[in-house]
């Protein structure tokens, strides 16, 4: 069992060297878990685990040997990822509260739910929202998060009537992990790694060097010496173009948090705001709606706004080859005479730091896989996530 609980650790990725799995088993030959299984738990995770972000792993993979959860082996992070549907919760929250007022009884079958849900697992190999048969959102199923009906088996997501008798892939520390896709607090403390770029002003030191006064105050035998310094000045501009419908609706809440982190920092000189569809071609529009005619040319933004912009582009990607290479690819308005990749190499020859942050990175049997991989190879590309959004920051701060 401790052979598999290792090997199940490091398939979930958790980094773990055979010297602290010897330390663990030295701890346990000193009967520091005390035959209780609640103290092993966090015995092993205190020598295992590294950091907070890995707490998700650690306990997927202590579920799997010593829980025996009756369908975890079953979810993949694939159906998982289809049942993420976090922008429906309100509207899943509201039907939740019609549910409970109407005081509805109860009756479910057990053991029939369950032999369904094993029957859609082994069956079910695409996403479904709404609907009552398959596993999915938003429908009338036993299966599944945020639907209509009450009891059965939740997947993922969030309680809303609070009836389900099973909850899979219900895990605590995932907001904890590296990996996962942001939200505006994350956004926000993000940004703020960009203040280094600060610029001083030519003007009288009226702002306290906290780290000069000690250091100066030290050196002064423990006698205060104040340190001033001069003031700084914002002198980061940023530029930020969002993919907006199509296959990003399912990202809209994600991209207005983005939109309001950087809104609500005060650590901008400058920010600009335009949105396309797809691709970049000769128009940038001004609103998320993407309507012909609310927009202004790309060629006018590199002429208005210089290369010293930081430049983040926000989209999935998600385009048929001739989208991103014919200069007629542009289907929703004006190409200007060039094709997408001939606009985003224009784009990474103006501004000197840019990178692609992608919501959801497309699996390798998509069509658009092509168009992704090809943007990939021409501007730094990050998923949307934790860590790289961090990444992407690096990125923008090397001088």
């Amino acid at each position: 069992m401790f052979a598999k609980f290792f090997d199940a650790c490091r398939a979930k990725g958790l980094p773990v060297a055979l010297s602290e799995w010897l330390t663990l088993q030295e701890a346990l030959d000193q009967g520091l878990a005390k035959n209780s299984l609640t103290r092993f738990y966090y015995l092993a995770r205190m020598i295992l685990v590294k950091s907070e972000t890995q707490f998700d792993k650690f306990d997927q993979a202590f579920e799997e040997c010593f829980k025996g959860a009756a369908f975890e082996d079953e979810i993949s992070a694939q159906m998982l990822e289809w049942l993420d549907k976090s922008e429906m919760e309100e509207l899943a929250r509201e039907d939740a509260r019609r549910y409970l007022n109407e005081g509805e009884e109860l009756q479910i079958d057990r053991r029939e739910v369950e032999e369904k849900f094993r029957q859609r697992m082994r069956d079910q190999d695409s996403e479904h929202n709404g609907g009552s048969f398959w596993i999915g959102t938003m429908g009338k199923t036993s299966f599944g998060n945020l639907g209509g009906n009450v009891g059965g088996v939740r997947v993922g997501g969030k309680t809303g009537y609070q009836s389900a008798f099973a909850v899979v892939g219900a895990r605590k520390y995932r907001d904890f992990r590296d990996d996962r896709v942001l939200d505006n607090r994350q956004f926000q403390m993000a940004f703020r790694r960009l203040r280094q770029f600060s610029a001083k002003l030519d003007v009288p030191k009226t702002d306290l060097d906290i780290g000069g006064t000690v250091h100066k105050t030290c050196e002064n035998g423990g006698f205060l010496q104040i340190v001033m310094e001069k003031p700084r000045k914002n002198a980061v501009k940023l530029l930020l173009l969002f993919d907006s419908g199509g296959t990003m609706i399912p990202y809209s809440a994600l991209m207005n948090d983005l939109f309001q982190a950087v809104h609500k920092s005060n650590h901008f000189k400058d920010v600009k705001c335009y949105y396309f569809h797809n691709c970049i071609y000769s128009k940038l529009y001004k609103t998320p709606e993407c309507e012909n005619g609310d927009w202004v040319d790309t060629e006018w933004v590199f002429r208005n706004l210089d290369s010293d912009y930081k430049v983040i582009v926000v989209g999935d990607a998600a385009m048929a080859p001739e989208e991103l290479y014919s200069d007629t690819g542009n289907y929703r308005g004006p190409n200007g005479g060039l094709s997408g990749w001939e606009w985003l190499n224009l784009l990474k020859r103006h501004y000197k730091k840019i990178v692609w942050l992608n919501p959801k990175m497309a699996p390798k049997r998509m069509p658009w896989r092509e168009a992704e991989t090809a943007i990939g190879d021409l501007l730094p590309m990050f998923k949307l996530t934790v860590e790289g959004l961090n990444q992407a920051m690096e990125v923008l701060m090397r001088r």
